[in-house]
């Protein structure tokens, strides 16, 4: 099924449903019900294969989730102050590819 015919079906957007697709935006139990029955299959599929606890830190929390989290530190304040002021899209992407290499190093260093 194209994502088209899910708005469609939906009664949503076609942009929505990517949104959905991405994690950008949180699905409601009411619309996850929705979508599976438009689907025809049941909503423990999208569940398939899952272990306890969540699966990925964030995914599909609403952007200003991440934005208060953030700026409620000192560090993360101080940050965002810092990144602004970069005004090169590739000096940016580097510090993102930066930061995400951290933090994927801190999360390796907790799990071994």
């Amino acid at each position: 099924m194209s994502q088209e015919r899910l708005a469609e079906l939906l009664g949503v957007t076609f942009q929505q449903v990517q949104k959905y697709e991405k994690g950008v935006n949180r699905i409601a139990a009411s619309r996850l019900h929705d979508i599976a029955a438009s689907l025809d299959m049941p909503v423990a599929r999208f569940f398939e294969g899952l272990t306890g606890g969540r699966v990925a830190s964030g995914v599909a929390e609403p952007r200003q989730d991440y934005v208060d989290d953030v700026l409620a530190t000192p560090e993360g304040t101080q940050l965002m102050q810092l990144f602004a002021s970069i005004k090169s899209v590739k000096v940016r992407r580097r510090v993102i590819e930066l930061v995400k290499a951290l933090a994927e190093e801190a999360a390796e260093g907790k799990r071994g």
